[in-house]
């Protein structure tokens, strides 16, 4: 992908990965431009957010249409609609179908809380808890048809606490994401991260992105 790539981001709430990931963007030699933030919820609080940045910002409300493929093609061509080069889902809390992500193949990332393959789907933090695990994080990887089991481009790892909460664990989390998010946009946007054959390609710099967000 070349410089300054137009990226969308997708969101459900309040978006607080996407507020990392903008302001990350306003520094001059960051790889992907935020051009558009899209929300399947009309009050999703970081919209606001978006717009206040002078960032384009569109509500596309998945319950007035008639299946999930519909809602789909009208994302896709909103999406086409700004001449988007890569999408980051942060907190959108929508399953996206097969003919959307093989369209976006390669171009699609999402921020999952959890050392993936550990703890796909919900309450990744109290699993966590409740496993007795010694350690939990975060991982960015390319979106594929299965749930949260596409190729990891790079993970940011937590110690467990003894006495941690599924509040405390979730905030130091929360943290890590924040951090691990916008280098793993940049590494992707910059082409120097790519998926390639159902692979990761460019081992190096996800080496560098998880020694950083070791905490």
């Amino acid at each position: 992908m070349t410089s300054r790539c137009q990226t969308a981001i997708l969101i459900s709430g309040r978006g607080s990965n996407m507020r990392a990931l903008i302001e990350a963007a306003k520094v001059v030699d960051y790889p992907a431009r935020i051009a558009l933030v899209v929300s399947n919820r009309p009050d999703a609080a970081g919209l606001d957010f978006a717009r206040s940045e002078k960032i384009a910002a569109i509500s596309i409300d998945h319950k007035v249409f008639k299946d999930r493929a519909s809602f789909e093609r009208e994302l896709d061509d909103t999406l086409k609609a700004h001449n988007v080069d890569l999408v980051a889902l942060a907190g959108f809390m929508r399953i996206l179908g097969d003919d959307f992500v093989a369209g976006w193949h390669g171009r699609l990332i999402n921020i999952h809380p959890s050392l993936l393959p550990a703890y796909r789907g919900l309450n990744t933090h109290n699993r966590a808890l409740a496993d007795g695990a010694i350690e939990h994080g975060c991982s960015v990887h390319f979106v594929v048809r299965e749930l949260d089991a596409g190729p990891v481009i790079a993970q940011g790892r937590v110690a467990v606490h003894e006495g941690d909460t599924e509040a405390s664990l979730a905030a130091r989390v929360l943290n890590v994401e924040h951090q691990l998010y916008p280098r793993a946009l940049a590494a992707v946007a910059s082409g120097q991260v790519r998926l390639e054959g159902g692979r990761v390609v460019g081992v190096d710099q996800v080496a560098d992105l998880a020694r950083f967000c070791v905490s």
